[in-house]
């Protein structure tokens, strides 16, 4: 029997009053918890329910939903089933949804709200062999008038508690004959070009990715809870929820990612998957506290951070035990210093936050680890089952994505590019034959589209994206997603897309952190009324220009950002500028935005 299948009950059975997992609906609402035994409960009966819509094995449904216990609740249900899920984001737009569901052949599709309630009923209208729509939160829906298959959870459940003897014991039968070769998830990539692929990642993808991980994570603790923050779309927090039912390890449910400031305030938790953009936010924040301070207080919060950094970095990331004065004068600063910024920003007892999805600034994660909280950089993708590499409790090199997990081969191609191989690599796309002829080499290696390099002790170093790197008029070659993530550390500025491909230097188009300028330009009386008028303020201009200066001073000429154009938008996903993971789909924002481009190379 697949791990899937068995950890929900085998949980219960060890202990079922202890919590599953936890989920508020609104802001300022209840946080309910519901246990190990209640979860059972409801997985088994969406399984039943599943049966009971006509759905067979090997049949697929969709979720595109924000984040819900429901989708866990579903998602056991169909691996019941023998079903495999197709998730999607809950920010798809229509023809995304309709790619997706129609490529995946999905019979039943779920939705979250009033929000995916016009993508799945413009889908049906197109696709009348959609069986049925269920609605997770029917709150504010109004049912268009020839509607005929959407039915509400409260219905989808009472559907599962009616079944027969006979349909539970053909349920049974189902989980019986599951195999590990069974597909579990569909799940599409993002698609910075051409059309999204279908991931098949099947169960025995998840045994072994969960049995590495177990290996690897020895320092999670039985009190520990996680908030699941990022999208239960997304492959990282998929299989870390699924990490986490398996170790036991309760799961607050976020349903809002708007107001994570304030759910991780009231959850306070100890384990958190996050993407760069969540640090690089915290610590715009916190230098912005510092710079507000006075003489001394700085003075006193570098002495801390010097401290820090040798005590985490110089001693504990190599297994050394700090020395006994520098240890007490880590707890002196950690009491005054570190301790409270971790209550304001709502993690008093971190254990760590593994962190994946787009590079983040050496700069920032020094940081972060120098004050305690553990940020355990990773790399992987949607087919690799999320994990190729992070970091390790110790030995862990900052500037790399970490070693490989226990279990994962990976080599450089001649032409720079990562390769993996391991029992946590997808089988293939759905139904796409010249996809994997592409994506596999002779010897059964995965091409991950990644270039980079490996260390002396074998931790992986990202350069960029194989496809991301351009190639300067003047034959330099430039990793654009490096020069993003410098630019990140800056308060002023929100988002960046590299330009340079087959130009004389590279420019930039900038989208500022409002707040913060016109914080700034008050303080400079310079009008900031129109946003418009504001960016094209030339003191604006020179300052922005001035911090980007800062944040390149050392790298090579070649390397710099020579010109910048400000943005009073930021990229779309509805207009296809950015995926969904907030990567930058770099031929569409190149030909979105020609005229501004071609301005900033004009003589």
């Amino acid at each position: 029997m697949n791990t899937l299948l068995k950890m929900v009950g085998r949980r219960a059975a060890e202990d079922p009053a202890k919590e599953a997992y936890r989920f508020c609906w609104r802001k300022d609402g209840e946080w309910l918890s519901t246990s190990r035994e209640d979860f059972l409960a409801q997985t088994e009966v969406a399984g039943k329910a599943l049966l009971r819509l006509g759905l067979l094995e090997k049949d697929t449904i969709a979720i595109c939903s924000p984040n819900t216990p429901q989708i866990l609740i579903t998602e056991f249900g169909a691996f019941r089933n023998r079903i495999a899920v197709i998730p999607l984001y809950s920010s798809s737009s229509q023809s995304q949804f309709d790619f997706i569901v129609d490529n995946g052949g999905a019979k039943v599709v779920f939705i979250g709200d009033k929000h995916q309630y016009p993508l799945a009923y413009n889908y049906w209208k197109a696709h009348p062999e959609l069986r049925h729509i269920v609605i997770f939160k029917n709150d504010g829906i109004r049912l268009q008038p020839d509607d005929t298959v959407s039915i509400t959870w409260d219905d989808f459940v009472r559907l599962g508690m009616s079944a027969t003897p006979a349909e539970q014991r053909e349920l049974q039968a189902r989980t019986d004959r599951g195999l590990p070769d069974d597909m579990a998830t569909l799940i599409y990539t993002s698609g910075t070009t051409g059309e999204p692929k279908g991931v098949c990642i099947t169960h025995s993808n998840y045994d072994a990715a969960m049995e590495m991980h177990v290996r690897l994570l020895t320092q999670i603790r039985p009190s520990d809870i996680s908030m699941a923050f990022l999208p239960m779309s997304h492959i990282l927090e998929k299989a870390w929820c699924f990490f986490c039912l398996y170790r036991g390890i309760p799961i607050a449910v976020n349903y809002d990612p708007r107001v994570i400031q304030d759910t991780i305030k009231e959850v306070q938790p100890n384990l958190m998957c996050c993407v760069p953009r969540f640090w690089e936010k915290v610590y715009a924040g916190v230098k912005e506290k510092i710079a507000g301070m006075g003489a001394m207080q700085r003075l006193m919060v570098r002495r801390a951070l010097t401290i820090g950094r040798r005590r985490n970095i110089d001693y504990l990331r190599l297994g050394a035990r700090p020395p006994r004065l520098l240890e007490a004068e880590y707890k002196f600063w950690d009491k005054r210093i570190f301790s409270r910024l971790k209550h304001a920003i709502g993690i008093p007892d971190p254990n760590f936050f593994p962190t994946a999805g787009a590079p983040l600034s050496d700069r920032i994660c020094e940081f972060m680890r120098s004050v305690g909280i553990d940020i355990v950089i990773g790399y992987g993708l949607s087919e690799t089952t999320a994990t190729v590499s992070c970091f390790r409790q110790t030995g862990y090199e900052i500037g790399t994505v970490g070693l490989p997990l226990p279990g994962i081969q990976v080599k450089i191609s001649d032409e720079g590019e990562i390769l993996v191989k391991g029992p946590s690599v997808t089988t293939g796309y759905y139904r796409n034959p010249e996809a994997n002829a592409q994506a596999f080499t002779e010897d059964g290696f995965f091409r991950t589209g990644d270039a980079g390099h490996l260390t002396i002790d074998g931790a992986i170093v990202l350069t960029e994206r194989v496809k991301d790197l351009f190639k300067t008029s003047n034959g330099k070659y430039i990793a654009p997603q490096m020069l993003e993530s410098r630019l990140a550390e800056n308060k002023f500025i929100d988002e960046t897309a590299v330009i340079g491909d087959q130009r004389k230097y590279v420019t930039a188009l900038i989208v500022p952190n409002l707040s913060q300028l016109r914080a700034w330009a008050d303080e400079k009386h310079i009008p900031t009324e129109d946003t418009e008028q504001l960016l094209r303020n030339p003191r604006v201009y020179d300052m922005i220009m001035g911090e980007i200066n800062k944040l390149q001073a050392d790298l090579a000429e070649f390397e710099k950002i020579k010109k910048i154009t400000l943005l009073p938008y930021h990229f779309s996903i509805m207009h296809g500028e950015v995926t969904n993971t907030m990567k930058v789909r770099r031929p569409i924002v190149a030909k979105r935005y020609a005229a501004e481009i071609d301005a900033m190379y004009a003589e």
